[in-house]
């Protein structure tokens, strides 16, 4: 799995013209599963992004986590992670995983954020969003489970 996380003091998405999802403080996780991703390192990338601590403290350190922060995160699907821009001038997404596989994996990722007991907005698998954000920092990692 790939998630592209940024820091953000709000976020929202929209789907045909309707706010589907806001959060405030928190993180915004743009998520993509690739063909071979399981369970287990679904399970495992949700401990680890919930957990980061890259919130200033009060002394201006990046040492607050969400959980002391009280933020909140939006997960938004985004299978063009898995985008391939090697040849031509068209990415081909041929890692990326079928619905059939990413949409149980991507719903077992946001429970498994609400089971650690944040408050977890999603967008609509699938669907053609629009994804606002005010960044904070602007603070944006990317994190691979092949590289956990």
């Amino acid at each position: 799995m790939r998630a592209v996380l940024t820091r953000v003091r709000r976020a929202g998405v929209t789907v045909d013209g309707n706010v589907i999802g806001s959060i405030g403080r928190g993180f915004l996780i743009l998520l993509g599963v690739g063909q071979n991703d399981t369970e287990a390192e679904c399970l495992k990338l949700a401990d680890k992004l919930t957990g980061l601590r890259i919130f200033d403290d009060d002394n201006d350190k990046m040492n607050w986590s969400l959980s002391d922060i009280g933020g909140e995160i939006l997960v938004i699907s985004q299978f063009t992670l898995y985008g391939n821009c090697r040849k031509g001038r068209r990415p081909e997404f041929l890692s990326a995983a079928r619905p059939d596989t990413a949409i149980p994996l991507y719903e077992k990722f946001v429970a498994a954020c609400r089971e650690k007991g944040f408050h977890v907005e999603t967008g609509v698998f699938g669907a053609d969003m629009q994804v606002e954000s005010v960044n904070d920092g602007p603070v944006t990692l990317m994190v691979d489970t092949d590289t956990l």
